[in-house]
């Protein structure tokens, strides 16, 4: 579902429940800017002797570009499961994000773009326009403190230095005395009609003849100063072309400044914009949004007035589990986006992302965990849904109506369709490698009733190289849907369509078997790739995909002891509070350095 400034505010309702109820979260970015070559050279002392730079050096060169590019796509898509029906309902969502603040909430905001990333974003059919057109408004939490800081220094009159006029500004110095004199007249008019209000503006302004402008900002500026400096009785309004001057009144000046504070956090609120999204993810305080003045949806996804009440109490108890494919530049991005000033440390921003979100999983990190089959190298986004379109049995999953644009367009590097595709990974191949029973670990807690993980050869693994077959389409009835999720050992699977309960459903359908798929073999070139300072052939490549690359962790594999027999009711992913997720969670692939893996949470996930 595309997500504009025009629809944003209408929509945000529907959104918001979207993510009360996922199952996890899938985001992707799409960048102004990247990691340039001239950061790298800059990285001297502590490279290795392999010459990879450590993850801290990585980390350093990501969050400089971090500061200085932008995030002009945001996508999200989330995930429900249904165990009953045993169907993942994906509910994707793309949003341009304008970089362009509101002037009048005094925060200046500098951005940049880099002519490689444009070049790569322009050849994927990104409009670069869409951003300032289209776009919705964001503010960092650190954007949204200074806004209420200047507006509190506004008010308390302290936000502007007073101006000092010196002794040869004669022209200043006659105007302030023609002030002070209109000033003197008007209080001391004992006139029976005398106006309650003086209005300051240019010789002759009221006259109909009048061609000039009115003061400028300087003069009134001046004014504001000088009558709140000499005349304490008194207040001063601008207005277009001059200042209006009135007897000062407790009752009326609370008053005006009650109207003002509520348009400064009406105007703070719609700047906030997407963070809203980002707040609920995280539990973060959504009481400002309370009083949004939401338009109702008619639509699928409408959520009624009454829920919508109920619908912050249940993000503020709930954090979100997040995934992304090859996420670790844009976690970067998206903290320095959305929340403001990162930490020099990568530790330091390991542990911040883990105080966010309980679990991080990483598509790329599943993908090519153990690197020891050749099929596995192959990590990019589109070919892993297409190596997994084939997985049979597979979980079902479908997208309400609204939704599923992406079934019939596949926009690569487009983050609503990326965020999408990487939702389809996570469900299919975790599926794969729990019911393959194979995890790579150097260390499993064993579970009860004999069921633990136990250190096996290190041969083996988990072949994503299934046969292939061409995608088909076609309406089905829901009614005549297979509702076990099996299929015959012999059959393989395609994508079929189904509409039905208004969902477009992504369904295993039997076709007749291929011949097996020759082995894929990793191609000549891939030390040398793995030879530049991002794993690609160009930097801008990353904003593609990084191919995979030796880790040197050199971890064992490990499989089930004593596994039950089971017909399970429907195929799906491990839940997220099984040793599976001990495995792969909270870990993220970082080709091309040392470590080759930023692991969130050291210690291991409890």
């Amino acid at each position: 579902m595309d997500v504009s400034g025009s629809n944003f505010q209408s929509l945000l309702p529907s959104i918001l429940d979207a993510v009360a109820t996922a199952h996890f979260v899938t985001i992707d970015l799409e960048l102004s800017g990247i990691p340039g070559q001239q950061m790298n050279k800059s990285r001297v002392a502590g490279e290795s002797s392999s010459g990879k730079p450590t993850l801290q050096q990585r980390y350093e060169e990501t969050k400089t570009a971090a500061e200085r590019y932008q995030v002009l796509q945001f996508g999200i898509t989330c995930v429900d499961e249904d165990k009953d029906r045993g169907v993942y309902t994906l509910r994707p969502y793309n949003l341009f994000l304008n970089p362009v603040a509101d002037g009048r909430l005094d925060v200046d905001r500098i951005f940049s773009f880099q002519s490689g990333a444009v070049e790569f974003l322009l050849n994927h059919g990104f409009r670069m326009d869409a951003p300032f057109v289209e776009g919705v408004p964001y503010y960092s939490r650190e954007e949204e403190s200074a806004a209420r800081n200047t507006a509190s220094a506004r008010r308390n009159m302290i936000a502007v230095a007073d101006i000092a006029i010196k002794n040869d500004d004669t022209e200043s110095l006659r105007f302030i005395q023609r002030v002070r004199s209109e000033i003197d007249a008007w209080k001391n008019s004992t006139e029976t009609k005398k106006e309650a209000f003086l209005n300051i503006a240019p010789v002759g302004y009221s006259s109909p003849t009048f061609q000039d402008r009115g003061l400028n900002n300087f003069q009134k500026r001046l004014v504001h100063q000088f009558v709140r400096a000499e005349y304490p009785d008194l207040s001063t309004t601008s207005r277009p072309g001059f200042i209006q001057i009135t007897a000062y009144n407790k009752e009326r000046e609370d008053n005006l400044q009650k109207f003002r504070t509520v348009a400064f956090e009406d105007r703070l609120k719609r700047q906030v914009g997407v963070r809203w999204l980002v707040e609920a993810m995280v539990g973060g305080n959504l009481a400002a949004i309370k009083s949004y003045n939401l338009q109702p949806v008619k639509s699928e996804s409408q959520v009624p007035r009454e829920h919508y009440e109920r619908l912050f109490d249940r993000l503020q108890a709930k954090k979100t589990i997040l995934v992304g494919h090859n996420v670790f530049i844009d976690l970067i991005y998206f903290y320095a986006c959305f929340f403001g000033k990162l930490p020099d440390s990568v530790k330091d921003f390991e542990r911040l992302m883990h105080e966010l979100f309980p679990c991080i999983i990483d598509t790329k990190y599943l993908a090519t965990h153990g690197d020891d089959n050749p099929a596995l190298s192959k990590s990019s986004l589109e070919e892993l849904d297409d190596q997994l379109s084939s997985l049979t049995p597979a979980p079902v999953i479908e997208m309400p109506l609204g939704h599923h644009r992406y079934l019939r367009n596949k926009p690569a590097h487009e983050a609503g369709f990326d965020s999408y595709l990487t939702a389809k990974v996570l469900i299919r191949l975790s599926a794969k490698l729990e019911a393959a029973g194979y995890y790579i670990d150097e260390k499993i807690s064993p579970g009860s009733e004999g069921e633990g993980y136990v250190t096996a050869p290190e041969t083996g693994g988990v072949s994503l190289n299934t046969p292939k077959h061409p995608l088909t389409s076609r309406l089905v009835d829901e009614n005549a849907r297979p509702k076990s999720g099996k299929s015959d050992s012999n059959d393989s699977i395609s994508e079929g369509v189904s509409l039905g309960h208004n969902a477009v459903t992504i369904e295993p359908q039997p076709t007749k078997s291929k011949t097996k798929a020759k082995k894929s073999k990793r191609k000549s070139n891939d030390t040398a790739a793995r030879s530049t300072n991002f794993s690609h052939a160009t930097m801008f490549d990353l904003l593609g995909d990084m191919p995979s690359s030796d880790d040197g962790l050199g971890v064992p594999l490990a499989r089930p002891l004593n596994p039950k027999p089971s017909t399970p009711r429907f195929t799906m992913m491990p839940p997220f509070d099984s040793d599976f997720w001990n495995v792969y969670g909270d870990k993220l692939r970082v080709n091309g350095t040392v470590e080759g893996v930023c692991n969130l949470w050291p210690e291991g996930r409890r």
